[in-house]
């Protein structure tokens, strides 16, 4: 019998370069500067290297699924790193490279290695990648070509595939064939909806490939919804932003309209009455959005990266691969948690940040919450935690989540979260002094019960040095203000933000003068430090709101002392 190769291309390509290597992943969006090629993310080791013509050695990526659209920036002005070594499968910066050669002709080499070899990448000081093989020093490592794809094509794909929906379609079909073939999927399947996360302008690529698509003359097929753009496009000029920038952004989000997407504008597409329901296929990116669908709905859908996510509404298909498959829902590692006794809100994203940090390519199932209280707001933040330490794309909680009484995999690990693991992650995220000037909520966007539970909340008066902003989508503004929630926000002072979300919020909107922010969000308590540039400390929605009374964050809260 002939052995498995040792490595395969991905992404065929020929590169040489120094290595940086890490044991963790990294999430391009929010964790590299793609106008300076620096890593930005203040928690990753990489913290401050210039990736620029590097060899990237990591086990996978993880984070955002626009990590696509910053890689391909990179590839366009000249900063791209020469080659991806990865471990395991990766879809997100995969589909950046793929989209990278099949529109605009710069290819960058994708490979996985086995457990072996790549050992040797990561104690590697500079390798070469040829046409055959990648070689380290005197060792040569066999590299097998890209996949095959063996797709059973429907007469609709076939269609697509040869030009009669179009030319658009017909490239959005090469690139799902190219994925599936790499994800190793045996067909496509039919999904009901999709959500485009690539409306955020990370950066000019991704404006580049929607207007170039549009051009093409790309119509989704299927009802689709789209994620936070990076204005608020009615207002953006009263507000001051840059015209450079607020004209780009806004030609991004109405590229996507054009092409048929409904303007939802936001990140949690979840809370729209178009969710789907338990067991339905759609086709969605952005990754909170997608671990919540698949953890909480039920719904199933593989974490699409940005592109990828027009593809799919394009022809109305997906790769039958990953989660969407039943088996592949199991859990492969069991996180066990005693919970603190008095913890607030703020144990829920802590919960999901330490959950991604011990199951960081695989999907966990948490047990010992089964008679703790859980909300929809509570596992919506346990989500887009999760989505920033783990490349999965979904979880479960016995006790709260529908496919929690699934099996978990036979050789799965099992590992206790302790107080003392929270109380670290506590002390990561509270490394700013305690004075604030700025309170953050609604990363994801704020849910109506979360802005009723804010408008509870808000009693006394506002620290005058203290901004208090709350980002949301529009259907959840309208209902907001239909109770009066906005009047009783505007009278403590907080301003409400449609259509962009903290993770894609910029200065004039984002006050300037503001040199620390508190959120309860664990996902923006991760990115905000590297997307704002400022410090942060995070808290209860409680906590939030009374420092936004007094200017100065509380200490450990006392369920973790």
């Amino acid at each position: 019998m002939t052995p498995a190769p040792a490595g395969r291309f991905i992404v065929a390509g020929r590169a040489e370069g120094r290595v940086l290597t890490a044991d963790q992943g990294l999430s391009f969006w929010g964790g590299v500067d793609p106008a300076t090629a620096r890593v930005i993310d203040a928690h990753h080791p990489w913290a401050g290297e210039d990736i620029r013509g590097r060899v990237l050695v990591m086990p996978t990526s993880r984070g955002s699924c626009s990590g696509s659209g910053v890689l391909l920036d990179l590839a366009l002005n000249g900063r791209a790193p020469a080659a991806l070594i990865f471990r395991e499968g990766e879809d997100v910066l995969t589909l950046g490279a793929l989209v990278s050669g099949l529109l605009f002709g710069r290819g960058i080499a994708v490979v996985r290695l086995n457990e072996t070899a790549f050992a040797a990448a990561m104690s590697a000081d500079r390798l070469e990648v040829t046409d055959r093989d990648l070689r380290i020093g005197p060792l040569s490592i066999p590299l097998s070509p890209p996949p095959r794809s063996d797709l059973a094509l429907s007469d609709h794909d076939r269609a697509l595939r040869d030009g009669e929906g179009g030319e658009a379609a017909r490239l959005a079909m090469e690139i799902l064939i190219a994925m599936a073939a790499q994800q190793g999927a045996p067909e496509l399947i039919d999904v009901t909806q999709a959500h485009i996360d690539g409306c955020i302008y990370a950066s000019p690529a991704n404006l580049s490939f929607a207007e170039k698509m549009l051009a093409k003359g790309a119509r989704v097929r299927v009802p689709t919804t789209m994620n936070a753009i990076s204005v608020d496009h009615a207002h953006w000029r009263a507000q001051g932003v840059a015209a450079e920038f607020g004209t780009a952004a806004a030609r991004l989000a109405d590229a996507y309209v054009e092409m048929g997407a409904a303007p939802s504008f936001t990140c949690a597409p979840y809370l729209l009455d178009t969710a789907p329901g338990a067991g339905e296929a759609v086709g969605w990116a952005e990754s909170n959005a997608v671990i919540f669908a698949n953890s909480v709905l039920g719904a199933r859908t593989v974490k699409h990266p940005d592109f990828l996510d027009l593809c799919i509404a394009v022809t109305g298909r997906a790769p039958r691969s990953g989660v969407y498959l039943a088996d592949q829902r199991r859990a492969g590692k069991v996180l066990h948690v005693t919970p603190p006794k008095g913890a607030d809100d703020a144990f829920w994203p802590m919960l999901g940040y330490l959950a991604g940090l011990h199951a960081p390519d695989v999907v966990p199932l948490i047990t010992g919450l089964e008679a703790l209280p859980a909300s929809r707001d509570d596992l919506k933040a346990l989500c887009a935690a999760f989505g920033t330490t783990s490349a999965a794309p979904m979880l479960h909680v016995a006790g709260h989540t529908p496919e929690a009484h699934l099996p978990p995999l036979p050789d799965a690990p099992r590992v206790n979260l302790t107080r003392a693991d929270f109380a670290q992650v506590w002390q990561g995220f509270n490394r700013a002094p305690e004075a604030i000037d700025l309170v953050a909520f609604g990363s994801p966007h704020f849910s109506l019960t979360e802005c009723r539970a804010l408008a509870g909340l808000l009693t006394g008066r506002r620290a005058d040095r203290v901004e208090v902003i709350v980002t949301l989508g529009r259907d959840v503004l309208r209902a907001a203000r239909a109770e009066g929630l906005l009047d009783r926000f505007a009278d403590f002072g907080i301003r409400t933000v449609p259509d962009l979300c903290w993770c894609s919020i910029s200065e004039p909107v984002f006050p300037p003068s503001a040199r620390v922010l508190m959120t309860n969000s664990g996902k923006y308590a991760h990115y905000a430090p590297g997307l704002s540039g400022r410090a942060v400390r995070f808290g209860s929605l409680r906590a939030c709101v009374a420092a936004a009374r007094t200017g100065l964050a509380p200490s450990l809260p006392d369920w973790l002392t």
